[in-house]
C-alpha cells in the first residue's frame, strides 16, 4: 500500500482547521489593533490572562441560496472567469440607524478568547524608548526570548505539538504502513528549546503625568488611563529595570502610587506648570540626566488656567532641554474629531511657542481608536539604538 500526501492531509484536517482559525484570529487582531487597544475588557482585566475580544468576519466562507425571485438559480452562462463578481447583496439592513427598517441580517460579531500577552506582543512589536543614550551608571536589561532548536527531551509545557504529530505519522507510516495519528511513543516527542537574549540598555526613567481636574470627564480619564495602561505594560515587558514615576495634578501636583494614579477621581481647576515643576524636581533629585535617560509624558484635555500658560511653556522647554523626549497628549471630546480647538488650547500653544521641537511630540486624541497611534507616535523608533 502506498502512502499518499493527500491521506496525511485528511488525517490532520481538524488540526489544520484549528491552525487556520488561530491565524485568522491573529490577522483580525492585527487589523483591529486600534479598537482592541482601547477595549474596556482589557483595560479592566485586573490581572486576568485571557479576555474576550469582539471581532468581525471570523465565520467561514460559504455558498448561500439566492432567496430573491430569479429564474434558473445556480445556472451560469459559462463565460465567468476568476475574479468576476457573481452577485451582490442589497444594501438594506446596513447603515447608522436612519431611514426605514431593513429586512436583511446585520453583520455578525464573534467573541474570541485571546491571551493578553499575545495582544501585547503585537502592540509592542515595533516600540522602543526613543533617543536612548549611553549613560554613566548601571545598564537596564532588555530581554528577548528566541526559540533556537527542537529537542527530543524537555518539559511538557514546551511540547511542540505539530512536530510531535508529524513524527508520529512518519513513524506509523514507516513501521505499520499506516500514515495516521495514534499510538504515541516517547521517540515521537519533540520539544521547543529557547535562549534568552539579554541586551544592555542605558538607565531609563519614565514620568507619567495625568490631569485629574474637574474638566477631565469619564471619556477623557478613560483615554488617559488606556494610554498609560499600555505604556506601563510595554515598559515592564521590554525593560527589566526601568523606573516609572506617577504624578497626578489639578491646581497642585503630587507624586502618587500606581494604584492611586489609575483610580483617582477628578476635581478642581488646572495648573499644568505644577506637574512640570514637580517632574523637574524629581529628575534633579533622583534621575540626573548625566546618569539617566528620562522620558516625561503628560495627558490633559488642553484646558489650563490662562495666567499659567507662560509658566507651562517655560517648564516644558526646560523638560525638553533636560530629557530625551517630552510627550504631550491632548484629549478632546468624544466623537469630535473634526472639531478645531481654539488657539488657547495647550497643544496649540506648545506647537507655536516651544523652542526645541525635535524632542517634543504632541498628539491629539478624539476617539478611543487614537490611543494605539499615540503609542506608536511616542514610542516609535527614533535615534540610534544603544
Amino acid at each position: 500500500m502506498s502512502v499518499q500526501r493527500n491521506d496525511w492531509s485528511l488525517q490532520r484536517k481538524g488540526i489544520i482547521d484549528q491552525d487556520r482559525h488561530k491565524e485568522r484570529i491573529k490577522d483580525a487582531i492585527r487589523k483591529n489593533l486600534g479598537s482592541i487597544v482601547s477595549n474596556e475588557s482589557i483595560i479592566l482585566s485586573n490581572g486576568r490572562k485571557t479576555v474576550k475580544v469582539p471581532m468581525r468576519a471570523l465565520d467561514e466562507y460559504k455558498f448561500r441560496f439566492d432567496h430573491r425571485k430569479r429564474k434558473h438559480v445556480g445556472q451560469g452562462d459559462g463565460k465567468t472567469k476568476v475574479g468576476d463578481v457573481i452577485g451582490r447583496e442589497d444594501g438594506q439592513g446596513q447603515g447608522q440607524g436612519n431611514g426605514q427598517p431593513g429586512d436583511r441580517p446585520g453583520q455578525d460579531f464573534y467573541e474570541a478568547d485571546v491571551d493578553i500577552d499575545d495582544i501585547a506582543a503585537m502592540i509592542f512589536e515595533d516600540l522602543q524608548l526613543p533617543y536612548l543614550q549611553e549613560k554613566a551608571k548601571q545598564a537596564v536589561q532588555s530581554k528577548t526570548t528566541k526559540f533556537t532548536e527542537i529537542r527530543r527531551t524537555g518539559v511538557l509545557s514546551n511540547l511542540d505539538k505539530r512536530r510531535t504529530m508529524m513524527e508520529n505519522i512518519r513513524r506509523n507510516a514507516r513501521e505499520k504502513n499506516d500514515a495516521k495519528v495514534g499510538g504515541f511513543k516517547k521517540e515521537d516527542m519533540r520539544f521547543k528549546s529557547w535562549e534568552e537574549e539579554i541586551k544592555y540598555e542605558s538607565n531609563a526613567a519614565v514620568i507619567a503625568m495625568m490631569d485629574v481636574s474637574g474638566s477631565m470627564g469619564e471619556f477623557k480619564k478613560y483615554i488617559a488611563r488606556s494610554f498609560f495602561f499600555w505604556m506601563v505594560r510595554f515598559l515592564r515587558t521590554k525593560y527589566d529595570q526601568v523606573k516609572i514615576v506617577f504624578i497626578s495634578h489639578h491646581t497642585e501636583a503630587k507624586e502618587v502610587t500606581e494604584e492611586a494614579f489609575f483610580t483617582q477621581g477628578e476635581s478642581g481647576g488646572t495648573v499644568v506648570s505644577s506637574a512640570y515643576k514637580l517632574a523637574l524636581d524629581i529628575i534633579g533629585e533622583r534621575f540626573p540626566p548625566r546618569d539617566w535617560n528620562v522620558y516625561p509624558f503628560h495627558f490633559s484635555d488642553g484646558d489650563n488656567y490662562y495666567s499659567d500658560n507662560e509658566d507651562a511653556v517655560k517648564m516644558a522647554d526646560k523638560l525638553i532641554e533636560t530629557c530625551n523626549l517630552f510627550g504631550y497628549g491632548e484629549i478632546g471630546e468624544e466623537g469630535m474629531a473634526t472639531y478645531r480647538r481654539s488657539s488657547g488650547a495647550l497643544l496649540s500653544i506648545f506647537n507655536d511657542r516651544l523652542k526645541n521641537k525635535e524632542r517634543f511630540i504632541g498628539v491629539r486624541i478624539d476617539d478611543k481608536e487614537d490611543v494605539y497611534p499615540a503609542l506608536k507616535e511616542f514610542f516609535g523608533k527614533r535615534g540610534v539604538e544603544v
